[in-house]
């Protein structure tokens, strides 16, 4: 009988450490679903975040549509016609740089894809190696203004002043490190608007106005595609 009496004595303390511990799982989940919330909040609070192979490969192929997209540039280059680089490539150079920026939110997308399309970009007009000069411009006005690309308008403002900003790096270049002759000279000065301070304004305002509505549309794609389930952190 007292055998009996601790066999189901063990028995029933066997029971309720089972029963406690299946209670208690819940919980430990639970507190451990929070603390990887938490964990998470906390990254996503940071400005500077590491880079992982996955942005990387997603950044090169956004650029790869940047490039096929923008595929008029060579036909472009040899127009002595001021912004007319700026005018044709706007829409292209905007839309798929805020969807980069959108899908990975680091300081630095921009850069990345600055670089990846300079390489192309670089044999059929140098001077366009200057866009990595206004990534950089972009992207250090956009995290002192917005502190990082957590708000989808931080992506709209840098996607908005990259083109536009090659317009005076690239006069600057032309007027300092570049002396023509002849009738170079005068296809030079139309490329560079000439004497015509209106023409300079009224095309850089253009070009403006077609990156913001470039970073705008790039914005709302992005939105659709994660939505969809496309674009996914």
């Amino acid at each position: 009988m007292d055998e009996q009496k601790k066999l189901s004595d063990i028995e029933e303390a066997a029971a309720a450490l089972i029963a406690n511990s299946e209670d208690e799982n819940p919980a430990y989940k639970s507190i451990n679903k929070q603390k990887s919330a938490t964990s998470e909040e906390k990254n996503d609070k940071k400005i500077f975040k590491k880079y992982k192979i996955k942005d990387i490969v997603f950044l090169a192929i956004i650029t790869a549509c940047t490039l096929i997209t923008g595929a008029v540039m060579p036909l472009l280059v040899n127009v002595p016609f001021f912004g007319i680089v700026q005018l044709g490539l706007g829409l292209q150079f905007s839309i798929f740089p805020v969807i980069g920026m959108m899908k990975v939110r680091k300081p630095g997308a921009l850069l990345f894809q600055s670089i990846f399309i300079s390489v192309f970009l670089i044999f059929m007009f140098p001077p366009m190696a200057l866009i990595i000069v206004c990534a950089l411009v972009s992207e250090t006005l956009a995290l002192l203004i917005f502190r990082g690309y957590k708000n989808d308008w931080a992506c709209v403002f840098a996607g908005t002043l990259y083109m536009p900003l090659t317009l005076p790096l690239m006069w600057l270049y032309y007027n300092a490190f570049y002396t023509v002759t002849g009738e170079e000279k005068a296809a030079t000065s139309m490329f560079l608007g000439g004497a015509n301070p209106g023409v300079v304004v009224g095309i850089s305002i253009a070009v403006v106005a077609l990156c913001f509505v470039g970073s705008v549309v790039g914005m709302l794609i992005a939105r659709e595609l994660k939505k969809a389930g496309v674009l996914k952190k």
